[in-house]
């Protein structure tokens, strides 16, 4: 039996510090990503083109989503945070590889991130749980 709250993967470390979240929550059965901005080789990406940073998300992002059981076609909602209006063309071409059929709801917002990135999305999955 699942227990109604399960965290999902290993905690989230930057520059060695333990950050205050988890990578995903199960509740039942749906999955609760955290928005996830974009990394290489373990540091945030501060360069490279919104293509480049929205695969490494979504890389991400589907990783998680395994840790949890789950696929990108179980993703029934996204949130996007972009930092320039002008980078949306990019993200959505990007995006749309990777959600080509029956993609999920989603909202997309233009906003000034924490981190000095230029996307951050969040999903939530629904997978039923086995039992």
């Amino acid at each position: 039996m699942v227990s109604s709250k399960q965290v999902i993967g290993g905690p989230l470390v930057i520059g060695g510090r333990k950050l205050s979240l988890s990578r995903a929550i199960r509740a039942g059965d749906f999955v609760f990503l955290t928005g996830q901005v974009p990394f290489r080789d373990g540091q945030v990406m501060t360069t490279g083109t919104v293509e480049e940073q929205t695969r490494a998300v979504l890389d991400a992002i589907t990783a998680t989503l395994a840790e949890a059981g789950c696929q990108r076609s179980d993703v029934v909602k996204a949130m996007v945070w972009l930092r320039d209006r002008a980078d949306f063309p990019g993200f959505n071409a990007v995006y749309g590889e990777y959600f080509p059929d029956e993609p999920p709801a989603r909202s997309a917002v233009v906003s000034d991130l924490l981190v000095d990135v230029r996307v951050e999305v969040e999903v939530v999955a629904y997978k039923p749980v086995a039992g």
